[in-house]
């Protein structure tokens, strides 16, 4: 049901907070401290126990940082939350620094003649540090390693999750885990590596074929391992979480060890031991280091392969789409018909939404908090509704609905923009160009080898020609009953990573206007191989993307004349398809309605 996840802390809280931690770095002799958004593992997602930078700032984004000098505090925000920061910080004290374009050790340099910043090297990557210490070369100020002193200071810090870790059924991950790291073993051991450091909570749950709650909306196990050449696993976790039982599913060649001796088992390791240079803590280079050991700093070996869903993966990801499709459906059909009566709220519209999850049966939980902006909270680009922030849905708005649920054998996640009574008319230009870009990428063929970046250009072309864009990425990678958001595959300018078969993706352009409204329209999308043409290359293998959310789009904003022909032709078969597919198995009150919706234009 609802809950207001906004931190225990607000805008008042920031100036306190922060005198209080300059003065334990006076005392310390620092000129500075970073404060990152970030645990032990980088996830994207933290527990409360590690929400350092929203205890501090009252920011609460998904992504972000903070630099904390004598006279100024910078809060790193990207695109997706200039909106948001403004509301959640207290701008007397703190200032949001546009992030990317302005990068840390640049901005450090420009504020601070000389002194010694502070870094806690436990939430830190080695390619992070190594980034600023490279900005900073030139100028008297030095990166050092400390104790986090937010810890000293933040008296009433939660406890550590306790959930317990559960196995995920052998017939949705489609492959053992024993397979699994004889697999990445192997691959280790030819590239001259004795181990593998594992610190991203979500390659091991994989790895391992297990899953937890230590996470909200995420079905991880909080946890650190050790993959050895030979197969064996050396995993890092708090032992009451792992049944007798589970301990016995996952064999003698894992060892599970309490989180506290992770240090010790890193000094333990000799010969060449993979680091992956952008998840992995900071700190664990230098202990290999100085244990004897030589870090080879490589990506993580489990992402690409977790990537790459299996046939078992496949089918579980499209069981789940099918079942969050009704449900999506029976919402749609309960929102159009209450919302231009005028009595709903955001929270309202929040809480109908799980509860038509909920009724599957099969929900384990929503896959993040959903986003509902009605009107210009649409604008926010990931705007969470509170009990303070609740805005009625009025007619003549548009509502923006970003959801997902989280099933044992998949995970979805699909935004509709959807018009409360009249469309406001200043939308509909706008509306149609997100849902040309959706289409243009739902329609994409490619070679083998094109990446993301690519492909992020055919969403944006139909708004570029408008002068206008969005400042978030097309498509992010989904796990199979894991993270929502799944590195390392991206529909991005940034991405250079060629997307494969068998990878899960979303497809989602979108459009903001502050104050007004927000538009975004989202399908999940399975990179495939694509269907030979009699004209195609006979050695070119060309890609394609194959739909797997099946929901209604609204077509009520949509200006038909914009649509060229085989884009209206594309939305109509897919609205064709939700019928067929989705129309049999819900209420014969949204199967009327899942007609009309479905209506050719």
């Amino acid at each position: 049901m609802f809950q207001d996840f906004t931190v225990k802390t607000n805008p008042e809280t920031g100036a306190p907070r922060l005198a209080a931690l300059r003065d334990v770095l006076a005392s310390r002799g620092l000129a500075g401290f970073i404060v990152p958004r970030a645990d032990i593992h980088q996830g994207e997602y933290v527990a409360d126990r590690d929400a350092r930078l929203g205890w501090l700032t009252g920011f609460t984004g998904s992504a972000g940082f903070c630099v904390v000098l004598p006279e100024i505090a910078g809060v790193f925000i990207d695109g997706r939350y200039r909106v948001q920061v403004r509301s959640e910080v207290d701008l007397a004290v703190y200032t949001p620094v546009n992030w990317p374009q302005t990068q840390a050790g640049a901005w450090i340099a420009e504020h601070l003649a000389e002194g010694q910043i502070g870094f806690d090297p436990w939430l830190h990557t080695h390619s992070e540090i190594e980034a600023i210490r490279k900005a900073l070369a030139k100028t008297r100020v030095t990166l050092v390693p400390v104790d986090n002193p937010i810890d000293e200071i933040w008296t009433d810090r939660p406890a550590p999750p306790q959930a317990p870790a559960r196995q995920h059924p052998p017939e949705f991950a489609g492959e053992s885990s024993a397979d699994k790291r004889a697999r990445l073993g192997a691959a280790l051991e030819d590239a001259g590596d004795t181990a593998a450091v594992l610190t991203q909570p979500d390659s091991i749950c994989w790895l391992l074929n297990i899953r937890g709650d230590d996470i909200a909306r995420n079905p991880l196990v909080q946890c650190l391992a050790i993959l050895q050449a030979d197969g064996r696993v050396d995993l890092f976790a708090e032992p009451a979480k792992f049944s007798p039982e589970l301990l016995a599913g996952l064999g003698p060649d894992i060892t599970l060890c309490p989180p506290d001796q992770f240090g010790a088992a890193l000094c333990a390791q000799s010969g060449s031991v993979l680091v992956d240079p952008a998840t992995a803590p900071y700190a664990v280079g230098p202990i290999l280091s100085e244990a004897g050991a030589t870090p080879h700093y490589a990506s993580d070996p489990c992402v690409l392969p977790k990537a790459r869903k299996n046939a078992a993966e496949i089918a579980g990801m499209k069981a789940a789409h099918h079942r969050d499709a009704c449900a999506m459906a029976e919402f749609l059909a309960w929102l159009d018909a209450e919302a231009p009566k005028g009595n709903l709220t955001e929270i309202d519209v929040v809480t109908a939404l799980e509860n038509c999850r909920r009724a599957t049966n099969a929900l384990t939980e929503i896959s993040f908090d959903t986003i509902c902006g009605a009107g210009p909270d649409g604008a926010i680009v990931h705007y969470r509704v509170t009990e303070k922030t609740d805005r009625a849905v009025n007619a003549g708005e548009l509502l923006l609905v970003d959801s997902g649920g989280q099933y044992v054998d998949g995970t979805t996640d699909i935004t509709r923009t959807i018009a409360v009574g009249p469309v406001p008319e200043e939308a509909r230009a706008p509306y149609t160009r997100v849902l040309k870009g959706m289409i243009a990428l739902s329609m994409a063929q490619w070679p083998e080898g094109v990446a993301g970046s690519h492909l992020d250009a055919l969403a944006r072309m139909p708004l570029w020609q408008a002068g206008q864009d969005y400042d978030h990425g097309t498509g992010h990678g989904v796990g199979a009953a894991l993270c929502v958001h799944e590195g390392p595959v991206r529909i991005s300018r940034a991405s250079t990573l060629p997307i494969e078969t068998g990878m899960i993706l979303s497809n989602e352009p979108g459009y903001y206007r502050d104050g007004a409204f927000g538009i975004r329209i989202e399908n999940l999308v399975l990179a495939t191989q694509a269907a030979k043409s009699p004209e195609a290359d006979e050695s070119r293998r060309m890609l394609a993307f194959e739909t797997l959310t099946w929901v209604p789009i609204d077509t009520r904003p949509v200006l038909v004349d914009l649509l060229d022909p085989p884009e209206r032709d594309w939305l109509n078969a897919y609205h064709a398809d939700c019928l067929e597919r989705i129309g049999p198995h819900v209420s014969p009150a949204t199967r009327d309605w899942m007609e009309k919706a479905c209506a050719p234009i």
